[in-house]
């Protein structure tokens, strides 16, 4: 039986939900749940059990006795593999790079999947990706579909690409988003599309504040 209440974003690459994910999280005390990190702990599970990123069918096997979860410690997000805090050891090249393989492999996806529906089951959290309320978490409590325009959410990066002293070009920058869109929406296993009962929220014209104080009036 759940116990925790569990609020899904969905959207397309550059609309900025995992930033209005964590916003939400923290204003409404709940856990953030970073399926990327979640990967790339898996990553790691295999890495040290010595299996090549190549090899499919041993990914395949040995990923079923990993168990994988999140917490929060001291304010920090912890992930937590085999109950080890693993935070220092996800952002390496080689846990990065393994992690591009593994995700690939259906029964990776699938133990994710049940190990994140365990986590929603008896916490209160917000995840947000491209299936999140059609497929993790269809019960969810809210669920929200997060877009832009392709030209606003080329801007965004643009800018950031910027700040980080970098000389993009910004048709080239939505003409990416453009492509990445198509292949999210057109991908084989758990298409990137709004769930029926999802709110549309469009941010193309609005703040960050603006957009968690929408998604946060529609939990309360």
């Amino acid at each position: 039986m759940r116990t925790g209440y569990n609020v899904a974003i969905d959207g397309p690459a550059g609309a900025g939900k995992s930033t209005i994910a964590r916003r939400i999280a923290k204003k409404m005390n709940f856990i953030y749940v970073d399926t990327g990190a979640m990967y790339r702990a898996m990553a790691l599970y295999l890495l040290r059990k010595g299996v090549a990123p190549t090899d499919a069918g041993r990914i395949a096997d040995a990923c079923g006795e990993a168990d994988i979860s999140i917490e929060y410690r001291d304010g920090e997000q912890v992930v937590l593999l085999n109950g080890e805090n693993v935070n220092a050891y996800l952002r390496t090249e080689e846990v990065g790079s393994m992690a591009s393989y593994s995700s690939a492999v259906p029964e990776v996806r699938e133990k994710l999947v049940e190990l994140q529906r365990k986590l929603a089951e008896k916490a209160d959290v917000v995840m947000d990706g491209r299936d999140i309320g059609t497929v993790v978490l269809p019960d969810a409590n809210v669920k929200v579909y997060l877009t832009a325009s392709a030209s606003t959410r080329a801007k965004r990066r643009y800018l950031e690409l910027l700040e980080k002293g970098e000389t993009p070009n910004l048709s080239q920058i939505e003409q990416k988003i453009m492509e990445r869109d198509y292949q999210d929406m057109h991908r084989e296993h758990s298409p990137l599309c709004q769930a029926e009962d999802a709110v549309l929220v469009d941010s193309s014209d609005m703040t960050i504040d603006e957009v968690v104080e929408r998604i946060t009036s529609l939990c309360r």
